[in-house]
Formats: C-alpha cells, structure tokens, sequence
C-alpha cells in the first residue's frame, strides 16, 4: 500500500446526530478504511485536537469535517482557531454543512478553509459526496505527516 492511500483519521465536528450516523453509513457503505472521530460541538472538537480531558490520547487527524452551525463555539469560531493555531493549521478543513450562505462560503474561504461543500438532504446523494471528500483528500491530495 502506498502512503498516499493509507488510511487517515478524520475529525467530523457535527452535533446533528442524524447527520453522524449518515457520515457513518456513508463510510460504511464505500467501505472507506479511515477512521472517523466525532466531536459534537467546538470545545470538545478543541479538547480533541490539544489531546486535553478524555481525548488525551486522541490521533492527529488528517482531515477535519466542520459543521459551521454548533453549539458552545461554533464552527466559523473553531475553523478561526484552528487556522491560527501553528500545530493545527496544517490540517485540512473542509466545511460541510447545509448553509448555502454566500456569506457563510466567503467568511469560510476568509478564514483559510480548504473546502466548502453543501451536504445535501438527500442520502444517497450524501453518500456520494462523502466519497468524494474522501476520495479526493486521501487518493488525490498529499496530506502533511505529523
């Protein structure tokens, strides 16, 4: 196996529980070997990332998927933080989420995310997209190694 195809481990920042269990199904369904952690709002995605509380031991993701809209710190706050963070702002973001806000795309783009991309209602068109994600930052792009 070569190193652009190893598996990678993917932070899904999402608090929508339905929209988890999607990604999960969706993973499942394309047989995508990467491992998906999840934080359900901004502070625990930040627990997460700094390996603080019961995310001590948590991998360095080579992928994050943001929800803009979260409880306590919300995405655009987060995706902020991570990209002034130097051990952090390496890793690629890729903003998934239901706005189709130009404001929302425009702040995103402004504040260094490396994707935005609308999740669609429909499942199976969800499905697709996910496999997109995934085919494209794991198969296509070269990832940074930490």
């Amino acid at each position: 196996m070569t190193q652009a195809h190893a598996p990678i481990d993917i932070l899904l920042v999402e608090d929508d529980p339905g929209d988890v269990l999607m990604t999960r199904e969706a993973f499942e369904h394309h047989k995508i070997r990467n491992a998906l952690h999840v934080a359900s709002d901004g502070v625990e995605a930040l627990e997460f990332l700094n390996h603080q509380g019961r995310f001590a031991a948590a991998p360095r993701p080579g992928l994050i998927l943001l929800d803009l809209n979260l409880p306590r710190k919300d995405g655009r706050e987060l995706l902020g933080e991570i990209k002034q963070d130097p051990e952090l702002r390496t890793i690629p973001v890729v903003v998934l989420t239901t706005s189709e806000a130009d404001e929302d795309i425009v702040r995103s783009y402004d504040l260094h995310a490396n994707a935005y991309v609308t999740k669609p209602v429909d499942f199976e068109k969800f499905v697709e997209v996910v496999r997109k994600i995934d085919d494209f930052w794991v198969t296509v792009v070269k990832l940074p190694h930490r």
